[in-house]
């Protein structure tokens, strides 16, 4: 599991699957199939002639009850095996995967930290509540998708 945190605007989780990092990140990397995983994205795309590098962008397609919404996300990390990151709107939150080797298998890490500049979009936009609901989404998502990249990736 991931270290205890202080930071309300940031949180991990992890766990551990029975595939190599390399496996791992070829999946956590292939957005198109993000929607396989994720609680709140239907679908993703590269833009045109992108894929899974630094500087690549992508936009996703996510849905909860009462509200749909695009995002555009830039990769800022593409380190295979080891880490896979990107940035939603210029750097209002960052979301993340790492690999680590243990055990004959993958340690695979979630994480998401909201920045000041989403922070400060949310709550003009949603109130104190949008800040609250992004907060307890990313804190109940992340097992739920962690849970599913593993069943998935077992089952390969």
């Amino acid at each position: 599991m991931a270290p205890a945190e202080t930071d309300p605007y940031a949180h991990a989780d992890s766990t551990w699957i029975d595939a190599s990092p390399q496996q791992v990140y070829a999946l956590v990397s292939d957005v198109t199939r993000t929607g396989e995983w994720s609680v709140f994205t239907r679908s993703c795309e590269w833009d045109p002639g992108d894929g899974p590098r630094l500087g690549a962008h992508f936009t996703g397609h996510n849905s909860r009850p009462g509200r749909e919404w695009t995002t555009r996300s830039e990769v800022v990390v593409a380190d295979p095996g080891r880490e896979f990151a990107w940035e939603v709107r210029d750097g209002f939150v960052r979301w993340g995967y790492e690999m680590e080797h243990e055990e004959g298998g993958t340690r695979l890490t979630q994480r998401w930290e909201f920045r000041p500049s989403g922070q400060a979009w949310v709550r003009e936009t949603f109130g104190e509540e949008g800040i609250t609901l992004r907060i307890e989404d990313a804190r109940t998502s992340i097992p739920t998708t962690l849970a599913t990249l593993k069943e998935i990736l077992e089952r390969s």
